[in-house]
């Protein structure tokens, strides 16, 4: 039987999709875009229109393939299944059951009976999978923390996902060792809360020191980490490991310490100025990403004006922006909520800060070289991400999966141009 996957949302649910993928390719059944037999989406609730994206994919899945065999997961169903109870789903499941996919499937197959289920409890083992090779990226995820106790107040994840929980310590490295032996250079480390790992006392940090050890291992990046997780461990680790990508996602959400006591965020704008800075000092070319959320309920224009401007000081690589929104169940949902044309209006600056600050960082780099893994040809351009995750274009078709010298030589309609200078595996002058 022919079957496909939709995912929608975070790098874990990417994960969790190449997790079912595999296992049900080493079941027999085929994978298929076109007329597929069973259709899977696993969903996001991050946002209310992560929800309604969720909802109306659903249900054009099963206007566009009334006889599949229709499977829905994932967060939306974790956080309201009653929603999705109207549409004629086969195997209703929220972020549990995902690894007994094939059993599932086979299951409807046999039996014809509908099945749904939804773990409500907060405190479950980590439910492992492994990945031996990503189908469909150069570079490779393993999930190796699920859950989230920090219950900030805009967020409905720690609802969903549950408690604080991560993966065997051996697993990990033994998994990323399968990956790099299927021919993975990169590999990401994510999680919900990927800088809470801690597997009987080790913890990120123990964790990216034995990974580094990997020989074929050229990058390991990690998805997603806390200001408050940057102690003094990880900061001697990423100093000594250049295996280590040259970038950092260290969510802010807020620039108004006003604003972050509110969200019930762990720092206040001086901690993460000066963690920011002891990052710099390290690594001076470094590239820091992050996320942002305007309109939080109480933010006033004078809080947005110290947000924007401690934006501006701490210059970050990029800002991922997000509008507030609320989620039922949530302390920030009970709170005055701030006009929807004013969280537009205050989205709209911030992206447009981000977007100045994008360019800066990335004609930053004119004239320097840096390596490229190579990801796709687009048929004119071989395309791929440096270290601190620059996409750049190089004119020809080279090999892919590789690493290659290049040196930067053009910004253009807000793309990076590079010329491959070697290839740092084959010592191959291009």
């Amino acid at each position: 039987m022919k079957f496909k996957i939709i995912t929608l949302g975070c790098k874990v649910n990417t994960y969790e999709s190449e997790y079912m993928l595999e296992q049900l390719l080493s079941s027999g059944y085929i994978y298929c875009e076109e007329n597929p037999d069973i259709v899977i989406i696993n969903t996001c609730s991050v946002t209310n229109m992560a929800d309604s994206k969720s909802l109306k994919i659903v249900r054009r899945a099963r206007r566009e393939n009334p006889k599949s065999i229709l499977v829905v997961c994932g967060c939306s169903v974790q956080n309201d299944i009653n929603k999705y109870k109207d549409i004629d789903i086969d195997i209703l499941i929220g972020n549990r059951k995902k690894k007994d996919i094939v059993a599932l499937i086979n299951n409807f197959i046999e039996n014809k009976e509908y099945y749904e289920f939804v773990n409500e409890e907060r405190n479950i083992e980590f439910e492992n999978m492994q990945v031996d090779k990503f189908t469909t990226h150069t570079r490779a995820f393993i999930k190796i923390q699920d859950g989230c106790n920090n219950f900030c107040s805009y967020c409905i994840i720690p609802y969903l996902r549950g408690d604080i929980r991560s993966k065997n310590f051996n697993d990990v490295v033994e998994e990323a060792k399968t990956l790099v032996l299927n021919g993975h250079k990169e590999i990401v480390l994510t999680g919900i809360h990927t800088g809470s790992y801690n597997d009987n006392g080790k913890d990120l940090s123990d964790l990216l020191e034995e990974l580094c050890k990997i020989d074929g291992l050229d990058r390991i990046r990690i998805s997603s980490i806390e200001i408050t997780e940057l102690n003094e461990k990880f900061m001697r680790v990423f100093k000594n490991n250049t295996k280590i990508c040259n970038h950092l996602h260290v969510p802010l959400q807020s620039g108004s310490d006003n604003v972050l006591k509110r969200m019930n965020r762990k720092y206040d704008k001086d901690y993460y100025r000066k963690k920011i800075n002891e990052l710099r000092s390290i690594r001076s070319d470094i590239s820091i990403t992050t996320d942002t959320i305007v309109g939080h309920p109480y933010e006033t224009d004078e809080d947005f004006l110290e947000y924007l401007e401690f934006c501006k000081e701490i210059n970050f690589s990029k800002m991922h922006v997000f509008p507030y929104s609320i989620r039922t169940g949530t302390a920030a949902s009970t709170m005055p909520q701030v006009e929807n044309s004013i969280k537009k209006e205050r989205a709209k600056q911030l992206t447009q800060l981000s977007n100045e600050l994008e360019l800066n960082h990335m004609n930053s780099f004119i004239g320097k070289e840096l390596e490229v893994l190579t990801e796709e040809y687009d048929g004119e351009y071989t395309v791929g991400h440096t270290s601190n995750y620059l996409k750049v274009y190089i004119q020809g078709d080279y090999k892919l999966n590789m690493n290659y010298k290049c040196k930067i030589t053009k910004l253009e309609n807000d793309c990076l141009y590079g010329e491959a200078l070697t290839c740092a595996k084959e010592k191959i002058i291009i």
